[in-house]
């Protein structure tokens, strides 16, 4: 199936420090693009993985659930390894829960970025999604338009639900793994968004088991940090943390 322009994945060959960056659920590699240019300026290797169904449609990523999109992001850890000699990962939204599982299964990991992480989702319908899912397979999602070129924001405009029960089972599993892992952590919330609930990152925060951690709240931004109007803030706040 063909692949929506801008959502392939892509590599920024640099230095000997490999920084792997995944992506959001319905979302896509180009999300990342701008941090990853940002991070190869600084010397990073950048890699990108797409995850499985997404980047096509949604019809394709209803027939994927979340062992399929850990699968691409392992592929991706390994194409890094073969080429850098120190890893570290950053993960937007469901990318930053699939990242902490990477981190917590591979010990030579040296560092995580988790970025609007989801523990608890702000949709008060999901309760009822086993409902849903009798009538419907797909719901319309609700989109915030960004001030960048469309190329940086490719996403679904819809939602598999199949694919958002697989989530609920992810975000289950990985808050099971992280009192796990021990790597230095940052982890970057807004207070403002509308997807995740702000009390996620203060969870994932207290649950980790990483003894150098950090916290940051931002104060305008949406569910998108990598490409909303703190985004310079965003990369600076990573840059510096990545060392």
């Amino acid at each position: 199936m063909a692949i929506i322009r801008g959502a392939e994945p892509f590599i920024l060959p640099g230095g000997s420090r490999g920084a792997l960056l995944i992506h959001g659920f319905t979302g896509a590699p180009s999300e990342m693009r701008l941090l990853g240019e940002f991070l190869h300026n600084k010397g990073f290797t950048v890699l990108a993985p797409r995850l499985c169904g997404h980047g096509t449609s949604p019809e394709e990523m209803a027939r994927t659930q979340w062992p399929h999109w850990y699968s691409a992001v392992e592929d991706g850890f390994h194409i890094l390894t073969g080429l850098c000699s120190e890893i570290v990962v950053v993960g937007l939204s469901m990318g930053g829960l699939l990242g902490l599982k990477l981190t917590a299964e591979y010990p030579s990991i040296t560092k995580v970025v988790s970025l609007s992480t989801p523990i608890r989702i702000a949709d008060k319908r999901l309760p009822l999604l086993p409902l849903y899912r009798v009538f419907r397979d797909y719901a319309p999602k609700k989109r915030r338009r960004l001030k960048v070129d469309p190329f940086y924001s490719v996403c679904y405009e819809t939602t598999p639900l199949k694919s958002l029960s697989s989530l609920l089972e992810l975000i289950r599993h990985v808050d099971k793994l992280l009192p796990l892992i021990d790597r230095p952590a940052l982890i970057m919330q807004s207070r403002v968004e509308h997807t995740v609930r702000p009390e996620s990152a203060q969870h994932i925060y207290q649950r980790l088991g990483s003894k150098e951690k950090k916290l940051i709240w931002l104060e305008k931004s949406g569910h998108i940090v990598t490409l909303d109007v703190e985004k310079e803030q965003v990369f600076e706040t990573i840059a510096e943390f990545l060392g």
